[in-house]
C-alpha cells in the first residue's frame, strides 16, 4: 500500500485553519480582540517567514482551550468548521484525494496545526488518518500545553517515523504534497515530493530540485 501524505493548510484547503480559528475566537469575543488578533497575525507572519518559535506559538494558540469546558469548545468548533472552513474547501483537492483513494493509497494528513482544530477537517476530507500537534488533556480538560513533539518542520519527520513504526506501515514510494518551505524536511524524505501552490521559497527549491509543481486553486 502506497502512502499519500498531505499538508493541510494552504494545500488541501484555501487558507490556514489555525489562523482562521484565531480570527474566529476574536469575532466571537472569546479572546481579547486587539491583543489576540495582533499576536495571531504576528505569529502567522513568522510562520510564513520560516522563523516561527513553535513552542511560543503553541503556548499562545492552546491557551484558550484551557479556559473553557470541552463541550463549550466543541460547540464553538462546530460553528467554526461550518462558517469558516467549509468555504475554504477545494474541489481539486477532493479530486486529488479521490485519485489516490481509487489507486488504493493510504491517505494521511500531517499538519502542524493542533488536532482540536484539524480533526473535524480531516474527517470532512475523508482521509484515513491524521498526524497533528497534540494539545494535552488532563482530567477531561485541555491544559493549554502541548503533548509530545509538535508536527512542525523536522518534527513532521519525527512524528511520521513514530507513526510508521506504530502502524507497521512503510513510507516506500510515498507521496507528500505541501505548499510551504517549512515542510522541506519531510518533502526530502519521500520518493514523490510535490509542491502545491507553493510559497516563493518552496517554488524556487522545487524548480532547483525538479519537483512537480501543481495548483489546486481555481
Amino acid at each position: 500500500m502506497t502512502l499519500a501524505i498531505f499538508d493541510l493548510d494552504n494545500t488541501l484547503i484555501q487558507g490556514d485553519s489555525d489562523h482562521a480559528w484565531g480570527d474566529f475566537l476574536v469575532a466571537e469575543g472569546v479572546v481579547d480582540a486587539r491583543e489576540y488578533e495582533e499576536a495571531n497575525d504576528r505569529f502567522y507572519q513568522d510562520y510564513l517567514n520560516g522563523d516561527l518559535d513553535i513552542l511560543r506559538y503553541l503556548a499562545f494558540a492552546l491557551a484558550p482551550l484551557a479556559k473553557h469546558e470541552p463541550d463549550t469548545l466543541y460547540a464553538l468548533r462546530d460553528r467554526f468548521v461550518n462558517e469558516r472552513i467549509r468555504p475554504l474547501m477545494l474541489s481539486k483537492a477532493a479530486e486529488l484525494l479521490e485519485k489516490h483513494r481509487r489507486q488504493g493509497d493510504y491517505l494521511l494528513i500531517v499538519t502542524a496545526t493542533n488536532r482540536f482544530v484539524t480533526q473535524p477537517i480531516a474527517d470532512l476530507l475523508g482521509v484515513d488518518d491524521l498526524i497533528a500537534t497534540e494539545p494535552e488533556m488532563r482530567d477531561g480538560r485541555y491544559t493549554g500545553q502541548v503533548a509530545g513533539t509538535p508536527s512542525f518542520q523536522a518534527g513532521k519527520v519525527t512524528r511520521l517515523k513514530a507513526w510508521l513504526e506504530a502502524q507497521g506501515q512503510s513510507a516506500d514510494n510515498a507521496w507528500f504534497y505541501s505548499d510551504s518551505h517549512n515542510d522541506v524536511p519531510l518533502l526530502e524524505q519521500v520518493a514523490h515530493p510535490v509542491a502545491v501552490d507553493p510559497d516563493e521559497k518552496l517554488a524556487a527549491l522545487a524548480r532547483e530540485r525538479g519537483w512537480p509543481v501543481i495548483s489546486l486553486r481555481g
